[in-house]
């Protein structure tokens, strides 16, 4: 998929017979990767004793050892390491890492990734159609190989309980798909209520898809709506929490992508869902692993192999758990003709690892980017030249000058209706607290052990919506922390226990067109500036990543219970029990508008 000449890769039609003549040994090699043993994913076992021929950047055959007796242009001896294919992340938010993608492709290389499918519903929710094709010019310049589930769910509700910058209609996503060959699948459909009770928006969504050939990404919480779900079309889902809806989404005909992340954030739930394979005795064929959040830090440390690992760890024997890291993402994507396997003609892009599925060194291409866990100087100047996003994105937090971010002391006994996160972060749950007057707010989150939490619409489509609320259980001892990665309209939320530490985390963010950010005490104490629409660095991974250490470090000493991407869910209405938009309180599955506080 790149446009970069030194990582591109000719048609497999116009190869055909320099790979048949190089295979047959009527003509040399461009590479001869000696000394391997080969993990094939075709057939789950390990064959000893291997060389793999390359030419044009695709493999020409995997050959017994010393079966090459001719002229290479290039040896690599392996010493008996063990090699595979490229992993293939089926499911993943470039924006979550705050990198670009020609950023994100320094991590996924050295973590053994040559091939995602990214959902951009990130930045489509922030600049609509001309975000969603700015990622596509970003992917289409970056040395990976980068296709495109098209964002189903922009906005994820009604506009009457949430702005946001896009509106993908049917016909927009139509276009995409008409456009764009990197556009194989529609992105997850988040709207999985309105989609199990049958919205007219949302099945013309899915039709548009639909009637292109295209598969359907999916996106559900609960037992109850997986039928009606996959009856709409949906054939592949990342969000089973555990083997019972796992178990009933793969007799549903959807593939599962089980998705692993660090343990402390809520991207975890392999351990759990896999059991229907351990467990349950479900067959694996249908299952794929996935790493969907990663932010720059966790992207370099627990990269898609991170997850492959924690697959071993859970019952599967190395070679299934590498086939579910490669073969199988691309086989639902009907691209295993082109990648998750080491067949003559498939692209060579390949992993040498250790036995403990750790990768040392990566080919895209059949080009050397890593060797020995570092990036090759090639890799390292198609990185330093990366593109350039369009002026507009550096412009997308529109501010009005004067905001109020504390809501007014309630003056009579009442309920106060509050969000209680709970570890790993994504279900929220709904608190109703019996409350008293009180002089100030201090007092009454001494009493209920709560603080502010505020989203302020920056898209410059309203007036300057503020909604105000209070977290239960979030444990924030002083000052703010702010983020303008509210999921999924991306507008900015703020929690707090001061309305002036509360504006400094603001004036932060608007002053980088974008971040997230911890203050106390009127300083601010780490940063990650977010410019390109107010999701997405322009510096390395190496850097963000350094950046979000400090940030996560400033975060748990202001005493965050929730990782700051489980923060960035709190606005997310679709998932239950209660969120809170720039429209107020929102009920799930109830879609509707709560009040703050209901006096008695």
């Amino acid at each position: 998929m790149s446009k970069l000449t030194r990582f591109s890769v000719a048609p497999l039609a116009t190869m055909t017979r320099r790979l048949a003549d190089v295979a047959s040994g009527r003509a040399a090699p461009d590479l001869v990767i000696r000394d391997a043993r080969v993990l094939s994913t075709y057939s789950e076992r390990i064959l000893t004793d291997r060389e793999i021929w390359v030419a044009g950047g695709r493999i020409a055959a995997v050959k017994p050892a010393g079966t090459h007796k001719g002229w290479a242009k290039a040896f690599y001896d392996a010493k008996g390491g063990l090699v595979g294919p490229g992993l293939v992340d089926p499911h993943i938010h470039i924006e979550s890492s705050m990198v670009t993608a020609c950023a994100y492709a320094e991590a996924a290389l050295l973590n053994g990734t040559t091939t995602i499918f990214c959902d951009s519903h990130e930045i489509g929710n922030v600049m609509d159609v001309a975000g969603v094709e700015a990622m596509l010019e970003d992917a289409r310049e970056a040395p990976l190989s980068i296709f495109l589930t098209v964002p189903s769910t922009v906005p994820a509700t009604s506009a009457e309980l949430e702005t946001a910058g896009g509106d993908l209609t049917a016909d927009k996503i139509a276009a995409l798909f008409d456009k764009w060959p990197e556009a194989v699948a529609l992105g997850e459909k988040m709207d999985f209520v309105p989609v199990t009770m049958g919205d007219e928006r949302s099945h013309a969504i899915l039709a548009a898809a639909l009637e292109r050939g295209r598969p359907v990404s999916g996106h559900v919480y609960g037992r109850e709506f997986v039928a009606a779900y996959a009856a709409s079309g949906v054939t592949d889902t990342h969000e089973a929490i555990d083997r019972e809806i796992a178990d009933d989404m793969l007799e549903a005909g959807i593939w599962l992508f089980l998705r692993g992340g660090p343990p402390t954030t809520p991207w975890h739930s392999l351990p759990q869902a896999i059991k229907t394979i351990t467990e349950l005795g479900a067959s694996p064929k249908r299952v794929a692993v996935c790493t969907d959040d990663r932010d720059a830090d966790d992207l370099m440390a627990f990269g898609l192999d991170w997850v492959v690992r924690e697959a071993v760890k859970a019952g599967m024997k190395p070679e299934t758990a590498w086939s579910m890291g490669s073969l199988h993402g691309a086989t639902r994507f009907g691209r295993d003709g082109e990648i998750g396997g080491m067949g003559g003609g498939r692209r060579a892009d390949l992993v040498l690892m250790t036995d403990d599925l750790e990768p040392v060194s990566t080919w895209y291409g059949g080009e050397l980017v890593v060797d020995n866990k570092k990036i090759t100087p090639l890799l390292d100047a198609a990185l330093s030249d990366r593109y350039r996003y369009p002026e507009a994105a550096y412009h997308t937090v529109k501010l009005p000058k004067a905001l109020k971010l504390t809501p007014d002391l309630p003056a009579a006994p009442g309920i106060l209706h509050a969000i209680r996160t709970e570890l790993p972060g994504i279900v929220l749950g709904h608190e109703r607290i019996e409350i008293q007057p009180a002089n100030d707010w201090q007092t009454l989150f001494d009493r209920h052990g709560l603080c502010f939490v505020t989203v302020v619409e920056r898209h410059g489509k309203s007036a300057g919506n503020v909604a105000h609320g209070v977290l239960s259980n979030f444990a924030l001892k002083q000052g703010a922390v702010a983020s303008s990665v509210g999921h999924d309209s991306h507008n900015i939320i703020i929690a707090g226990t001061n309305e002036a530490d509360m504006q400094l985390a603001l004036d932060t963010i608007a002053a980088t067109q974008g971040g997230v950010c911890v203050v106390a005490n009127g300083e601010v104490r780490a940063k990650v500036a977010l410019p390109i629409a107010g999701l997405l660095s322009d510096k390395r991974v190496t850097e963000v990543a350094e950046e979000s250490k400090v940030l996560k470090k400033a975060w748990e000493e202001a005493g965050c219970t929730i990782p700051y991407m489980g923060f960035n869910l709190i606005p997310l209405s679709v998932i239950p029990e209660i969120r809170i938009t720039d429209k107020g309180l929102v009920l799930v599955p109830e879609m509707a508008i709560q009040t703050l506080f209901e006096a008695a």
